[in-house]
């Protein structure tokens, strides 16, 4: 392990890192991933932990004072693929009533794929099965995209619609839910918890 900072200047992690002022974060990322000291982290985990610390220093810098709770609450709000439409716009309006540029700190959240490229390229860390490791971060992320994609885009033609009088329903909350069966004992699983868990619960009940 190693900081390479002077031979990869323009990592996005290290880049977001100090425009936030973060610290050390690198190694406290590196501990968590190979487990020093504490329980191992996936690179879901990291990243997410990275993202909640840039929206506490972007509400820092703007004095915004929170309760015990909020800051994981917002981003929750911010970013969790069930928030309602209507929820996540009074977060970021809130937000943005306070000074912080919404937008702005969006831009600047990393990817699962991101930390992992920052830790194993920028920051020279070995993981035992990091190739394995990193293979099922990137399907979380690339299954969470598309179903993103696929709520944003279905909420979108349905509004498109209702606005001129096609369709008649009230205000709409879209909610994909794709699920994966198992072939030998029937049971259905979310495929994002499927694949970070590495197997079938049939497998595990065994």
């Amino acid at each position: 392990m190693g900081d390479r900072q002077g031979e990869q200047p323009d990592n996005k992690v290290e880049r977001v890192a100090r425009a936030y002022d973060l610290g050390d974060i690198g190694r406290e990322l590196e501990r968590r991933w190979i487990g020093e000291g504490r329980e191992q982290q996936s690179l879901r985990d990291l990243a997410d932990y990275f993202n909640r610390r840039v929206l506490e220093g972007a509400m820092d810098e703007a004095g915004m004072v929170t309760l015990q709770g909020e800051l994981e609450n917002t981003y929750d709000l911010l970013t969790g693929d069930e928030v309602t439409t209507g929820a996540r716009t009074q977060a970021r309006n809130r937000l943005e009533r306070e000074g912080v540029d919404v937008d702005d700190v969006l831009s600047d959240f990393v990817s699962h794929y991101a930390i992992h490229t920052y830790l194993r390229e920028y920051r020279d860390v070995q993981y035992p099965d990091a190739d394995d490791d990193a293979q099922r971060e990137k399907s979380v992320e690339t299954v969470q995209r598309l179903t993103s994609r696929l709520t944003a885009v279905t909420e979108r033609n349905v509004e498109n619609l209702r606005s001129t009088d096609r369709l008649d329903i009230g205000p709409v909350d879209v909610i994909a839910d794709v699920q994966v069966v198992c072939g030998d004992c029937g049971r259905q699983s979310d495929p994002v918890e499927l694949i970070e868990q590495g197997a079938c619960r049939c497998r595990t009940d065994e």
